[in-house]
C-alpha cells in the first residue's frame, strides 16, 4: 500500500522559506495528479497546489508567485518550494495523490477527491 510521508515543515520569520518534500512508498508515476493541501484549525482544508503527471502545474492565488510545487524524476518525491511566506501561510500542510486528473486547488471541496493524505508537516510563520 503506497503512503506519503511529509517533511520540511517548520517555524519560520516573515519573508523566509522552506522546502516541504513528500516520499512515496513507491513510485507515484502512476498518480495522474499529485497535491499540496493546507489547514488552519477551525478552517476546512484547502488546495494550494497541484501537478500532473506531464509536470504541469497550477497554483491557488494566494500563493502564486511565491509557491512552486514540482517533483523528481523518478516521481517519488513531491515538493513544494515556498518562498516570501506570510503569517496567514501558517498551516498543516499536506501531501495528496488525487483522485482522477488535476482540477484548479482552489476547486470548491477539492479535498474530497484526494484519494490518499499523508500525516502532515506544520508550518508556522512569525511576523
Amino acid at each position: 500500500q503506497v503512503q506519503l510521508v511529509e517533511s520540511g515543515g517548520g517555524s519560520v520569520q516573515t519573508g523566509g522559506s522552506l522546502r516541504l518534500s513528500c516520499a512515496a512508498s513507491e513510485a507515484t508515476s502512476s498518480a495522474v495528479c499529485m497535491g499540496w493541501f493546507r489547514q488552519v484549525p477551525g478552517r476546512e482544508r484547502e488546495g494550494v497546489a497541484v501537478i500532473d503527471s506531464d509536470g504541469n502545474a497550477m497554483t491557488v492565488d494566494s500563493v502564486k508567485g511565491r509557491f512552486t510545487i514540482s517533483k523528481d524524476n523518478a516521481k517519488t518525491t513531491l515538493f513544494l518550494q515556498m518562498n516570501s511566506l506570510k503569517p496567514e501561510d501558517t498551516a498543516m500542510y499536506y501531501c495528496a495523490r488525487m483522485r482522477g486528473g488535476c482540477r484548479h486547488p482552489g476547486y470548491p471541496f477539492y479535498r474530497l477527491l484526494v484519494e490518499l493524505w499523508g500525516q502532515g508537516t506544520q508550518v508556522t510563520v512569525s511576523s
